[in-house]
């Protein structure tokens, strides 16, 4: 965590300011609820479970508040992989370091996994706000009492606040009761900051989300970008990167017939990047073979997924 910004005169002049971590099983809205708050795309998204696979920190600073949130990986159940280790871990290691948590859950999906997390979040000592997601699937407001009677005995929540993520339904009932769970403090991060990440983790993270929309289904789960080069000047931004893939028929499906495939990720991409950065952008897209990389700790490491 970020040593505060403390004011000249040592006291936090009426200001709150603290960090609220983001969980759930994977793929109920984390990172679309993020994006939402922040009025901008921070955290890539897709269909696709386990998209997320980094802590992403997004500030949020308006009215006095300071909220830092964490989007963490979806917490889950599976097991055996390096990665999917990795991925547990940056989502759990934040729990006990954070002044309030968000559970999300997905209006009438109550898990094995969602069960799972609750048992984690038992240990906790700060406070838990239950947020229901997408209840705009809901065919009627009616269903959604039931649902809140039902999930309010899993846990003693904070509140339990029904949103949609998508459409912006409750959002800012939820960052109310959030300002409210915030401590008396000194900001973390200058008033402007929208993120601790850099632009080249960022333009990483576009990248690996066109290459999962391009690809759907048939992404290898065992792909990963890493940026070998980042350059950047008045006019122009150059990125080269490197898509890493655990054997050569996982290339190929990348590359597609005649390199249509990788030109389409590399063009969206790369539009993306443009208007991240405003500036214009070229990028350069390779597709190379790492074998193994996804259950190898120290592989790990070195494509940047550090503890």
């Amino acid at each position: 965590m970020s040593d505060p910004i403390v004011p000249d005169d040592g006291s936090s002049n009426g200001l709150r300011a603290g960090y609220v971590a983001i969980v759930g099983r994977p793929n109920v809205g984390k990172s679309t609820l993020l994006n939402y708050i922040l009025g901008m795309k921070l955290s890539i998204t897709s269909r696709k479970p386990q998209t997320t696979r980094h802590q992403i920190l997004g500030v949020k600073t308006t009215d006095n508040v300071q909220a830092v949130y964490v989007d963490t990986p979806g917490i889950h159940q599976r097991r055996g992989t390096a990665i999917n280790k990795y991925m547990n871990r940056a989502a759990t290691s934040i729990l006990n370091d954070v002044d309030a948590i968000l559970f999300l859950v997905q209006a009438k999906q109550w898990t094995d996994e969602d069960q799972a997390i609750i048992e984690k979040l038992k240990l906790v000592s700060c406070p838990v706000v239950l947020v229901v997601n997408k209840m705009d699937t809901l065919n009627n407001k009616k269903e959604l009492l039931p649902i809140i009677e039902a999930l309010s005995s899993k846990l003693e929540f904070s509140e339990i606040i029904p949103i949609s993520a998508l459409n912006g339904v409750n959002i800012k009932v939820l960052e109310q009761k959030i300002a409210s769970l915030l401590p008396e403090n000194t900001y973390f991060y200058p008033a402007d900051q929208i993120t601790d990440r850099s632009m080249r983790f960022l333009s990483s993270e576009i990248i690996r989300e066109k290459l999962i929309r391009e690809l759907g289904q048939e992404l290898p789960y065992t792909s990963t970008v890493v940026i070998d080069k980042y350059d950047e000047d008045e006019s122009i931004v150059r990125i080269h990167a490197t898509i890493y893939v655990e054997s050569a028929g996982q290339k190929a499906i990348i590359i597609g017939k005649k390199g249509a495939r990788l030109k389409s990720i590399g063009t969206k991409a790369r539009e993306d990047i443009s208007v991240l950065v405003d500036s214009k952008v070229y990028l350069n897209l390779w597709v190379k073979v790492r074998e193994g990389w996804s259950n190898d700790e120290q592989a790990l490491r070195g494509l940047g997924y550090g503890e």
